[in-house]
């Protein structure tokens, strides 16, 4: 098989655009990177409000919303062999030959590298979050992942802490496990020192979701010591969920009002326009397989304070980042001795570095070196497959092998109710006629990166 093959390639996961964050805005720039290298990518999720059927989005880059109603979180409800018929069309139509899913909570991923074992397509996962091993809800999770994901072919992960955790959560062959980081398109997070307000202060930007694991708690614990410490600080807070109220009543409790801007949620075309007026950024994470919103923070030339959890410490030069231990104490001190040089921070020359660093059409080739690698992989006979299966345990493995049985039985009855040849093959879009022309058919950018 030559180098310079071309795959046809489908992502699945549940979280995807118009919902946007790590995992979302990392399947999207993976799979424009990947059509300009030439390849076929389409995309696989579930609907989003009124956002149903078949959307082209930037560079006529695919995206099948599905009939698959959101059950938590945008994650759906397990159907099991429910959306067989309609991935296995899919596939057909589009002629896939790999399947790459995403995220460990994405319900619809998983059951997608099901189906596509049992079509005998080659699969891959890509791990994007940090589990731990002690609670009921992450228990739930990698007993979960375990079971569906027994089969696969190659696994990645975002970060060396991230591949450990992933090896022991799904007991995989480490040699199974490729290391992958995120990336930031740095041209579109550039610094600009003369975009800092309010003025006369050391402002310190914090961009996250406001939830316990990412460390809200350790948030209001800090802002009002550092208040009283350094007069000329300001904070702004940009992000929304189920922590915001605490942090509001710490703020009107502290009398703080002057001190702290809350921003609320914050679209992602907006998150650089809100680095820039800061000379610090901090991120207070509980868990992070690689967090890249300090990679953004960094390429807009900021000084970076964070926790030191999970895959932090692989991401940034120690030059740019103070770490600190997840607790009040150390993160306040890292935060105070930060404050000094925050006005001296040689903004270009961080942007300019990150640049190097991270770039997604290195990510994209990383990948596709991946995709051969599986490809060149010998198909497992059904007793192979069932071997891996019925390692997941006793129990679990006897019902994830009565799963992958009826699984294999429905796809067969399928397969003679709609065969393959009386399945219309889908008209591929002409990207690279498209991008070089533009200006002839219209920009039709993801609303995200305007």
């Amino acid at each position: 098989m030559g180098s310079n093959e071309k795959f046809n390639i489908c992502m699945c996961c549940d979280f995807f655009y118009p919902r946007l964050g790590g995992v979302e805005m990392h399947i999207f720039s993976l799979s424009l990177e990947l059509i300009r290298l030439g390849h076929k990518v389409i995309i696989v999720t579930n609907t989003y409000g009124d956002r149903q059927g078949v959307r082209y989005i930037t560079n006529g880059l695919k995206v099948y919303y599905t009939p698959m109603a959101p059950f938590t979180d945008q994650a759906i409800f397990p159907s099991i062999w429910s959306f067989l018929p309609l991935f296995r069309k899919i596939l057909i139509r589009e002629k896939i030959q790999i399947v790459h899913a995403h995220q460990t909570t994405s319900i619809l991923g998983q059951e997608c590298i099901l189906h596509s074992r049992t079509m005998g397509y080659k699969t891959v996962f890509t791990d994007h979050s940090l589990f731990g091993f002690s609670d009921a809800a992450c228990i739930h999770v990698n007993k979960l992942m375990k079971l569906f994901l027994s089969d696969i072919d190659h696994a990645i992960s975002v970060s060396h802490t991230s591949k450990e955790n992933l090896t022991l959560r799904a007991s995989f062959n480490p040699s199974m496990i490729s290391v992958i980081p995120n990336s930031v398109d740095c041209s579109r997070f550039k610094p600009d020192p003369s975009k800092r307000y309010p003025l006369n202060t050391i402002n310190v930007v914090c961009i996250q979701r406001l939830t316990f694991r990412k460390g809200v708690d350790l948030l209001i614990s800090i802002i009002p010591e550092i208040c009283k410490k350094v007069p000329e600080i300001y904070f702004i807070i940009g992000g929304d969920g189920p922590k915001r109220g605490p942090l509001e009543e710490m703020i009107k409790r502290e009398n703080l009002q002057n001190r702290v801007e809350l921003l609320g949620s914050v679209q992602h075309t907006e998150v650089r326009n809100i680095l820039v007026r800061g000379h610090i950024f901090l991120n207070c994470s509980l868990t992070e397989a690689f967090c890249i919103a300090i990679v953004e923070a960094a390429s807009s030339g900021l000084l970076i304070v964070s926790t030191n959890v999970g895959g932090i410490v692989e991401v940034l030069p120690e030059h740019m980042v103070h770490l600190a231990n997840p607790n009040p104490e150390e993160l306040t001190l890292k935060l105070l001795e930060a404050i000094p040089n925050a006005k001296n921070v040689p903004a270009q020359q961080f942007h300019n570095q990150v640049s190097e660093m991270y770039n997604w059409m290195m990510v994209a080739k990383r990948n596709e070196k991946v995709y051969q690698k599986i490809m060149k992989l010998p198909r497992l006979t059904l007793r192979e497959r069932f071997q891996r299966y019925y390692s997941s345990g006793p129990f679990a493995g006897i019902l994830i092998l009565l799963i992958v049985v009826f699984d294999l039985i429905f796809f067969a009855f399928c397969s003679w109710f709609e065969q393959k040849q009386d399945i219309d093959i889908a008209i591929d879009f002409p990207n690279q006629k498209y991008i070089e022309n533009k200006e002839k058919y219209g920009d039709h950018q993801f609303s995200v990166l305007n």
